[in-house]
C-alpha cells in the first residue's frame, strides 16, 4: 500500500477525550475513528490488523474440529422469551419491534440461536460431539463506554459453541479451549491470566476469564503469592477468621451520638471494627411479572458486601432473576422501620425485606449493631438468639491482603482487561428450547453446551497498551498489518525513488507487502509516522543509504540501524521476520496453560 493512495491520516495531537495510551495512539495512527459513544469505525490499518488476529483464531479453533459459520446480528425476541432472558437481561440487549411489530433483538451473544439450531440439526448421539463457531458483531449498550476499544457498545467477536452427550464431553471441549485460547494469545503477543470468574447472565456451573493485567483494567483480581489461585474479585474467596468463642453477653442499648459509620461508631465505642456488624439495604430490580425486591445484608463490620455474591446466592436460594440492584433510598429502609445509618434487623418489618446475612456473623459472637433508632446502639447482638436470617451465605468481598483460601499464602490484587472468557453452561439452553438427541436407548436427553469467548477489537487494544513507547506503536510481527514499512527519501537524480520502487513490487511478488511511503514529505515527518505506525521493521532508501552502501535497516523495537545491500534485501527482511517471530514465540514458551482448576474452590486455574 501506497501511503499516498492510504485512506486513513496520522494526527499530530492526542484528541483531548482519549483515556489511555492505546486509545490515544490508535486514534493518532490512524487505526480507528469514532462515531459514537462506544462505536467506532476500524480504517484500513486496523481492518488488517483484525484480519490478522482473527486468521489465528481461526487457525486454532480449526485445530480443535470447529466448523465455521455465520449467524445473524438481529435476533426474533421469541427465543429470547423462550429461555428468560428476555426478562432476565436489562438495558444493555438493544430491543426494537420490526414494521410488523414483532420484538427483535440486536445480537450481544448467541447461545439462544445455537441451541436453536442445534433442536433442528441434532437428532442423535452419533451426530456428536459438535463445536460451531462463528467472528461476528454483537451490540451491547453499555451505560459506560471507556478508553477507546477496551469497552464499547459495538464490537467483534469469536464465539464458539460446544455441544455434547454427557459432561465427560463437555469437560473435554472446555479444558481444550482452555489451552487453545492461551494459544491465541501468544500468538497475538498478548500476556493473560486465566482468573475463575462469575457466569454472570451467562448462566451454567463453570467459567473462566483471560485477563491481561494493566492499570488501565476495570476488574480487580485476586492472586495468591504462593499458590496458583487466581479469580475475578466478584467471586474470589478467602479464608475467614475464626473468632474466638465467648459466652453470648445481654443486649444492651447504647447511646452513639453522630456514630452512623463503622469508622465513627467504631472509634467512638473503642472496639475495632470486627466487633461491629454492618447493615446494608438495597433494593433489587427483578425480572418482568415480578416485585421488586428489598434486600438487608448483615456482615462484620470491618468487611465489604460483594454484590455478585448476594446475586448469586438469591438466585440459588430460588429468589428469583435480578436484573439490578441499587442502594435503597432512606425512605425505603425507613419503610421497613429500620433507622438509615442505626439500623439492624432486630425488630424491623420482615414482611417487605429479604435479610441475608454473611456466613462469619454465626460464629461472631456479641457484635455491636443498630438499634433502629438515630443515635443508639445495640451491644451483644447475636444472629439466632437476637434476630434470624432468610439466607446465611458467603457475601463478603475478597480484598488484597487477605488469607488464601488454599493455602497459607496472602492474596494481593491487580487491575485486568478481561478479553475472553469460557463458560460450561450445561443445560441451561438447551433444555429451555427442548434441544435434545437421542442415545443407544432411543431416549431423549438434553445437549450439554460450552461457550467460549474473545473480542477482537478489544484483544487489539491490549495488544496496542502492551507494545508502545513515547513515539508509537511496537507491533508484533504476527498481528502487524504490514509486515514492513518502507521509506523513500527524495534523491536529487530519482534513483532512490527508481530503486524503492523495485523494491516495493518485488516485496510484493514474494508475499511481503509493505506499506510504502511515497508522500512528498520531510525525512522527520515519514519516520516520526514510521514509529507512529509502528510496523515490525523499516526499511529506508535514500541517497544517503545508497552512499553508505545500500538500505537503512531497522526494527521498530530496537534504537540500532544498519545498512544492507540492495541485493541482499528480501533475504534479510524473510530472516529478520523469522527472527521476529520466533523471539515472540520464546518469550510466551513460559505462557504455557496447564488444567484449568475448577472455579467452585475459590482456586481457578491459572498457567
Amino acid at each position: 500500500m501506497r501511503m499516498t493512495n492510504m485512506f486513513s491520516t496520522t494526527l499530530r495531537q492526542t484528541p483531548a477525550d482519549a483515556e489511555i495510551a492505546s486509545h490515544q495512539l490508535l486514534l493518532r495512527a490512524g487505526f480507528i475513528r469514532q462515531l459514537g459513544a462506544g462505536i467506532f469505525s476500524y480504517l484500513p490499518l486496523a481492518h488488517l490488523a483484525m484480519n490478522c488476529i482473527e486468521n489465528i483464531m481461526r487457525e486454532e479453533m480449526n485445530a480443535l474440529g470447529g466448523q465455521e459459520l455465520t449467524m445473524p446480528v438481529v435476533h426474533p425476541a421469541d427465543v429470547w422469551q423462550e429461555t428468560g432472558r428476555w426478562s432476565q437481561v436489562g438495558d444493555e440487549m438493544a430491543r426494537f419491534k420490526d414494521r410488523s411489530g414483532h420484538p427483535m433483538v440486536l445480537a450481544m451473544t448467541h447461545e439462544e440461536v445455537v441451541a436453536d439450531l442445534a433442536r433442528r440439526e441434532i437428532q442423535s448421539y452419533r451426530q456428536l460431539p459438535q463445536l460451531i463457531y462463528h467472528i461476528q458483531t454483537k451490540f451491547r449498550d453499555d451505560p459506560r463506554p471507556r478508553a477507546g476499544l477496551i469497552r464499547v457498545r459495538e464490537f467483534t467477536m469469536l464465539d464458539s459453541y460446544s455441544l455434547d452427550r454427557d459432561w465427560a464431553g463437555l469437560d473435554h471441549q472446555y479444558q481444550a479451549h482452555y489451552q487453545a485460547y492461551f494459544r491465541i494469545f501468544n500468538r497475538c503477543g498478548l500476556p493473560v491470566r486465566a482468573v475463575g470468574s462469575d457466569t454472570g447472565m451467562m448462566g451454567g456451573k463453570e467459567a473462566h476469564e483471560y485477563m491481561y493485567l494493566t492499570p488501565a483494567g476495570e476488574d480487580t483480581l485476586l492472586f495468591c503469592d504462593t499458590c496458583d489461585s487466581a479469580a475475578n474479585r466478584q467471586v474470589a474467596n478467602f479464608r475467614k477468621p475464626v473468632p474466638q468463642k465467648e459466652a453470648l453477653s445481654a443486649l444492651e442499648k447504647v447511646p452513639t451520638p453522630d456514630a452512623s459509620s463503622i469508622a465513627d461508631l467504631a472509634a467512638y465505642l473503642g472496639i475495632p471494627a470486627s466487633r461491629t456488624a454492618k447493615a446494608v439495604f438495597l433494593r433489587a430490580e427483578m425480572a418482568e411479572d415480578q416485585r421488586p425486591l428489598m434486600i438487608f445484608a448483615m456482615l462484620r463490620g470491618d468487611m465489604a458486601l460483594n454484590e455478585t455474591k448476594l446475586v448469586n446466592c438469591l438466585a440459588a436460594a430460588g429468589r428469583g432473576a435480578i436484573t439490578g440492584l441499587r442502594p435503597a433510598l432512606d425512605e425505603e429502609i425507613e419503610a421497613l422501620g429500620a433507622c438509615p445509618g442505626y439500623a439492624s434487623p432486630i425488630g424491623i418489618n420482615r414482611d417487605n425485606v429479604l435479610v441475608v446475612v454473611d456466613d462469619l456473623l454465626p460464629l461472631a459472637p456479641n457484635l455491636v449493631s443498630g438499634a433502629n433508632e438515630e443515635g443508639f446502639h445495640l451491644l451483644n447482638t447475636n444472629i439466632g438468639r437476637d434476630y434470624t436470617a432468610d439466607i446465611v451465605a458467603d457475601i463478603t468481598l475478597a480484598e488484597d491482603g487477605y488469607p488464601c483460601p488454599n493455602c497459607e499464602g496472602t492474596l494481593h490484587s491487580s487491575r485486568g482487561v478481561e478479553v475472553g472468557n469460557i463458560f460450561k453452561l450445561g443445560t441451561r439452553y438447551t433444555e429451555s428450547l427442548g434441544a435434545t438427541f437421542l442415545d443407544e436407548a432411543g431416549k431423549a436427553q438434553p445437549l450439554i453446551m460450552g461457550s467460549y469467548g474473545i473480542g477482537v477489537g478489544r484483544l487489539l487494544a491490549c495488544v496496542a497498551e502492551e507494545y508502545h513507547d513515547d513515539q508509537g506503536l511496537i507491533w508484533p510481527v504476527s498481528v502487524a498489518p504490514y509486515p514492513l514499512h518502507l521509506v523513500v527519501l527524495d534523491s536529487k537524480d530519482g534513483s532512490s525513488e527508481q530503486t524503492a520502487d523495485q523494491l516495493y513490487q518485488a516485496l510484493q511478488d514474494q508475499g511481503l507487502a509493505p506499506l510504502f511511503d511515497d508522500r512528498d514529505e520531510r525525512a522527520g515527518v515519514k519516520f516520526n509516522d514510521a514509529d507512529l505506525i509502528g510496523l515490525p521493521l523499516r526499511v529506508t532508501v535514500s541517497a544517503r543509504s545508497m552512499a553508505n552502501g545500500g538500505l537503512e535497516f531497522k526494527r521498530r523495537d530496537q534504537p540500532d540501524r544498519w545498512i544492507v545491500p540492495v541485493e541482499n534485501a528480501i533475504p534479510i527482511i524473510q530472516s529478520e521476520l523469522e527472527n521476529l517471530q520466533q523471539e515472540m514465540e520464546s518469550r510466551f514458551m513460559t505462557n504455557q496453560p496447564g488444567r484449568c482448576r475448577n472455579t467452585s474452590t475459590g482456586s481457578p486455574g491459572g498457567h
